[in-house]
C-alpha cells in the first residue's frame, strides 16, 4: 500500500532540490543607503547650524585686522601703555523675540532655525519666566530664542553684518552713536531678518526681528565707539 504522503509531495510537484541563493546585491543596495543617510544627516546638520569647525590655522579677516592694525591705531590714540590694555570684542549676541508664539508654539522653532542660519551655531530656546494673562503668556512658554557668539564665529558674524546685512537694510541711515550702554557695550535692532544673505525670502515664513548686543571690555563709551569704527561700523554722524 502506498504511503499517502509521499502521494501529496507527489502531486503538489515539490523537489528535493535546494533553494536558489539570492544574488549578492544587498551589500550594494546598503552601502547606497548608507551614503544617501550620510548626505540626509549633513544636509541635516547644516539646516540645524551644526557646522563643521574651521581648519586649525584659519584666522579670521577682521581678527586679523584687528591684530595688525586696530591695535597700534587705538594705542596711538589713547596713549595705552601696554597693547593689552586695547580694548577688544568679548562677545556677540542675537536675541530674537516671537510674538505670535503665544497662539503657534511652533513659531518659535521656525525662529530658531533662521536663528542657527544667521548665526552658524544652535541657539537656545527662550522661556517665560512667569504668567501674564494679559498676553497670554504662561510660565515655561517658549518666546523666543538667543545665541551667543566668540571667537572666530563672533568675526565672521561681525564681517557679514557690516559688508552685506547692514547695506541691505531699506532706507540705512547710519547706526545710532548714542546706543551704548556707558560699560563699553553697544545695542542695535533689526526690523528684518531678511537682510542677512542665509535667509531665503521666498522660504521665510514672516519677518522677524532681532537685537544685537555687541559686549566690549572697553571701559568708557569713547574707546568702544572708536573700537567699533576701526570696524567699520556704520554710525551716523
Amino acid at each position: 500500500m502506498a504511503d499517502p504522503k509521499s502521494d501529496k509531495g507527489a502531486k503538489s510537484g515539490k523537489s528535493d532540490k535546494p533553494a536558489k541563493t539570492p544574488k549578492a546585491e544587498a551589500p550594494v543596495e546598503s552601502a547606497k543607503q548608507a551614503k544617501a543617510n550620510r548626505k540626509q544627516a549633513a544636509s541635516e546638520t547644516v539646516a540645524a547650524g551644526q557646522v563643521a569647525a574651521a581648519p586649525k590655522d584659519y584666522v579670521a579677516r577682521l581678527k586679523k585686522l584687528y591684530r595688525e592694525d586696530i591695535v597700534p591705531k587705538l594705542v596711538k590714540e589713547f596713549g595705552y601703555k601696554n597693547a593689552l590694555e586695547v580694548p577688544r570684542l568679548d562677545k556677540i549676541v542675537l536675541n530674537m523675540g516671537v510674538g505670535e508664539a503665544v497662539n503657534d508654539t511652533k513659531k518659535v522653532a521656525s525662529a530658531a532655525a533662521d536663528l542657527a542660519l544667521i548665526a552658524g551655531q544652535k541657539p537656545v530656546v527662550t522661556r517665560a519666566r512667569k504668567a501674564i494673562s494679559t498676553f497670554k503668556v504662561r510660565e515655561d512658554m517658549p518666546i523666543g530664542a538667543k545665541v551667543p557668539l566668540r571667537q572666530t564665529r563672533m568675526y565672521e558674524f561681525l564681517d557679514r553684518l557690516v559688508t552685506v546685512a547692514l547695506p541691505r537694510v531699506r532706507d540705512f541711515r547710519g547706526l545710532d552713536p548714542k546706543s551704548f550702554d556707558g560699560r563699553g557695550n553697544y545695542a542695535l535692532g533689526v526690523k528684518e531678518h531678511i537682510i542677512f544673505p542665509e535667509i531665503d525670502y521666498d522660504k521665510a515664513e514672516a519677518m522677524l526681528g532681532m537685537d544685537i548686543v555687541v559686549c566690549t571690555t572697553a571701559k568708557t563709551d569713547a574707546e568702544a565707539q572708536a573700537l567699533l569704527r576701526a570696524f567699520n561700523f556704520p554710525f551716523r554722524q
